[in-house]
């Protein structure tokens, strides 16, 4: 199973809820960097934001949304 691909079923649920929160992880340390470094490289962070979003698949909303499908897709009871 690969960590960081999308579920089959949810729009922006992932596969593994720790590839979920790296990804996560690696979207808010990408947001802070940027953040803080947009005045001394300002090339570089309007990169890092973009490599933020594209970690999130989308917004931060999406992401929030992605992990609800998540969690709701591993807690989900199965038939039988």
């Amino acid at each position: 199973m690969n960590l960081f691909s999308k579920a089959a079923t949810g729009f922006f649920a992932s596969q593994s809820l720790a590839g979920h929160l790296l990804r996560g992880a690696a979207a808010f340390t990408l947001l802070y960097w940027a953040i803080a470094h947009q005045q001394a490289q300002p090339l570089m962070a309007l990169l890092a934001g973009a490599g933020a979003l594209v970690a999130m698949r989308g917004c931060p909303v999406c992401w929030t949304i992605g992990l609800v499908e998540t969690l709701g897709q591993k807690f989900k009871r199965r038939p039988g």
